[in-house]
């Protein structure tokens, strides 16, 4: 038998062995955690019998010794592999497939789960771990069965089903692992862990209603006209729906509706009544998640109960992570590799952040998708799911309301023709009795505040600027950050001329925003270039818009910044042809072209978007629907349907597939301040490196100071000293700006020259 001595979980560094974590104490209290969050869906003994066998490679005198020599101050240590042991026990222990769900959730507990080819090799025998003799004595008893109390609906695609189960069971390890390993941690230095303490959904849910009452009180006496009893109405509608039976619900509203505030009303109200445990909106665009959040916050009066997730501090692929166990002698490794568990009652969070998400395999990544069981979630202009990616995606969200208790409602002002009911094949089975606007075809013509205009010739930056010049409030949006800072450039000498774009971190785009908006409301001269961030969900009002050549739905989404609020007057959308579109938004334009010149007197309505989206899809074919390539192959579907009878599912391969931003950035961080006396950002940064580490609320408050570059750039921006570290402990994998000599206080982030050093402003 294995002597007691070598029976420890983690260590303390400079603290006796007396002092250290017991193994048995940390495989039990993980078991019992990962089983309660697996509950939830009926998998608890399977979640259980994961806790208990995930370390018991730690049963050796290997790794005994590392955490001893590594709690001594010796440095540049690795720890031995400890988390194939636990997948040859459960893999042998219990019969196919729950033995194959516990290998590949125990061997990829740390390093993420691994492709197949991977897995088998570590589970042969030739493939030499640690003995890790006398395993059986660090745990109370595995449970006889791990057969489910839930049965799962398997629809044709069996295997995707099962490939969803081990990210979710994966998930429920992973987040109690990290929980465990930080309470620990937490309590023997004495430090105050910031989780929970949240308000629940009812709360909630009556300061929303109180908010809404008097909001629409002011309405009708401010502006008693049609706009807001339409307003009024869409959320009477939306409402009364909420009784309904969880499941898949449309929200189809224009860009000017309400709709946000109607949809979050209905999912607190759907949440509650079903006992549902947490509302997930999901936003195509990182800026549109700061407005929709304060929005949130000032409807619900609080700060602490709203999450914004938007940049990914993804340690794992920052730090170039290999299929290893170590998590340092300390525990630190592990606890900044898993940073976001969305542990709060209202997520905001983006697209890509979500999609890629339930198709992930690393732990940082997939540690929140336990979260999404039994949830409403909110997927805001619906119709930007990826084209490559888009029946993997719908895949994802059908498996959520069908396994796992979510109610999921696909709101926008362009709903894509992805029902059965619209002729998709193997679309989603709504039909018009799960719709929570009133007559969407009505609202339609009810809401019309604009005009389309389209010049077919290629429209220059100086008959642009010109038009401006007309104008004292006008918008343009184009296509690229390239054409943004450009335009801006003819103009940003013209009296109230402003440039927005992801150049400029969060924090920034959000003040500029509200000075725009109190120079609308003030009647002052507004010129404002932006990229298509403006179009989705941010609440500004011009008489005026251009919008380049593109898809239909942003076409339109433009628009909604066009008299916004229904003035007598139509307001005037111009469509412009460029000299040259990018290759990933002409797909859109070719298929918006006809629609245009059918529809000429009003594309804004139920029939010619549903034509618009009709043309996208099959334009081109089902298989672009899911082309991301699999190990050479095309599509994510086939690659797991011909895996599933044995589950021998390439995971890394899928994940690494599953990319809707195919141009990789990664976050640094920027002290932006927006005057002299601004200095929060340093301040932040300055707390966050006196602490022995940071906390999960640390990493949330530098989110707002966050822009994505290129690795490149990063990489020959820390050689040039342009970057430094954030913190000691988090290495290279958090990064922030020296100083502000590469940022313009009116264009954000200068990327056109990389290579040059900072020209010193504040240093942090």
């Amino acid at each position: 038998m294995m002597a007691d001595k070598y029976k420890y979980a983690h260590s303390l560094r400079g603290r006796p062995v007396g002092e250290w974590e017991k193994l048995p104490d940390h495989l039990d209290a993980v078991a019992k955690r990962a089983a309660a969050f697996a509950e939830a869906f009926g998998w608890a003994e399977t979640a259980q019998a994961a806790g208990l066998l995930h370390d018991i490679g730690k049963c050796s005198e290997e790794f005994f010794d590392y955490i001893k020599r590594s709690s001594a101050g010796e440095e540049g240590l690795h720890g031995p592999d400890h988390s194939t042991a636990g997948a040859r026990v459960g893999e042998t222990t219990y019969p196919f497939p729950y033995g194959r769900f516990l290998s590949h959730i125990i061997a990829g507990h740390h390093a993420g789960l691994s492709d197949w080819d991977k897995l088998e090799r570590r589970l042969g025998a030739d493939y030499r771990i640690p003995h890790y003799d006398g395993w059986q004595q660090t745990i109370p008893g595995l449970p006889a069965s791990i057969v489910p109390t839930a049965r799962f609906k398997e629809r044709a695609e069996i295997g995707f089903t099962r490939a969803f189960l081990i990210r979710m069971l994966f998930s429920c390890l992973v987040d109690a692992d990290f929980l465990e390993t930080e309470r620990f941690y937490a309590e023997a230095k004495d430090e105050r862990i910031e989780r929970g303490g949240h308000l629940n959904l009812a709360i909630l849910r009556d300061r929303l209603r109180a908010y809404m009452a008097r909001m629409a009180a002011e309405a009708a006496k401010k502006n008693p006209g049609k706009l807001n009893a339409l307003r009024a109405e869409m959320l009477r509608d939306a409402v009364a729906k909420a009784d309904a039976e969880p499941g898949l619900f449309t929200l189809t509203v224009p860009t000017g509706g309400g709709k946000t505030l109607a949809s979050l009303s209905f999912a607190l109200e759907h949440a509650v009544r079903h006992g549902l445990s947490r509302v997930i909106y999901v936003i195509p665009y990182t800026s549109i998640i700061e407005q929709t959040a304060d929005v949130f916050r000032t409807a619900l009066d609080t700060k602490d109960d709203i999450l914004e997730h938007h940049a990914s501090f993804d340690w794992e692929r920052a730090n170039d992570a290999r299929e290893t166990d170590d998590e340092g002698a300390d525990g630190l490794k592990k606890l900044r590799l898993a940073a976001e568990n969305w542990d709060v009652p209202i997520v905001v969070t983006t697209a890509v952040q979500f999609y890629e998400s339930l198709f992930a395999n690393r732990t940082s990544r997939c540690r929140k998708l336990h979260n999404l069981v039994k949830s409403v979630i909110v997927i805001d202009e619906a119709q930007m799911m990826p084209l490559k990616l888009l029946l993997p995606s719908m895949a994802t969200v059908q498996e959520l309301v069908t396994n796992y208790g979510a109610s999921v409602v696909l709101c926008t002002a362009t709903q894509p023709a992805l029902r059965v009911v619209d002729g998709f094949e193997g679309g989603f089975a709504i039909d018009d009795t799960r719709e929570l606007a009133p007559d969407p075809k009505r609202l339609y013509a009810d809401l019309k505040r604009f005009d389309i205009e389209w010049k077919a010739a290629p429209v220059s930056d100086n008959e642009i600027a010109a038009r401006f010049a007309e104008r004292l409030q006008m918008l343009t949006v184009v296509n690229t950050r390239a054409r943004a800072k450009a335009l801006f450039a003819a103009i940003k000498d013209m009296q109230g001329a402003y440039h927005l774009s992801t150049l400029m971190c969060p924090l920034h785009r959000r003040k500029v925003l509200a000075e725009i908006k109190q120079r609308l409301k003030e009647q002052k001269p507004v010129r404002l270039v932006s990229t298509s961030l403006i179009e989705c969900g941010v609440d500004i009002d011009f008489p005026e818009v251009w919008r380049a050549a593109t898809g239909l739905d942003s076409i339109l989404q433009a628009g909604g910044r066009c008299n916004r609020e229904g003035g007598p007057v139509p307001g005037r959308v111009v469509v412009f042809a460029t000299e040259k579109i990018p290759k990933d938004i002409d797909v859109f334009w070719q298929a918006a072209r006809p629609v245009l010149r059918r529809f000429t007197d009003n594309p804004n309505d139920v029939e010619p978007i549903r034509s618009y989206f009709n043309e996208v899809y099959w334009q081109r074919g089902r298989d672009a629907l899911d082309a991301a390539k699999v190990g050479g192959r095309a599509g994510i579907l086939p690659a797991i349907a011909e895996r599933a009878r044995e589950l021998t599912f390439p995971f890394a391969s899928i994940a690494q597939a599953f990319e809707m931003i195919e141009d990789y950035k990664e976050p640094v961080i920027v002290p932006w301040h927006s005057d002299e006396n601004d200095r929060e950002a340093e301040q932040l940064l300055a707390a966050i490196a006196s602490k022995p580490r940071p906390s999960s609320s640390d990493f949330r408050r530098l989110q707002q100071y966050t822009v994505s570059i290129p690795p490149g750039v990063r990489g020959q921006w820390l050689a040039l000293g342009v970057l430094t570290q954030v913190h000691p402990a988090l290495g290279d994998a958090v990064l922030k700006f020296a100083d502000l000599g590469r940022y313009d206080p009116r264009t954000g982030l200068d990327l056109d020259n990389p290579e040059l050093l900072p020209t010193g402003l504040t240093q942090i």
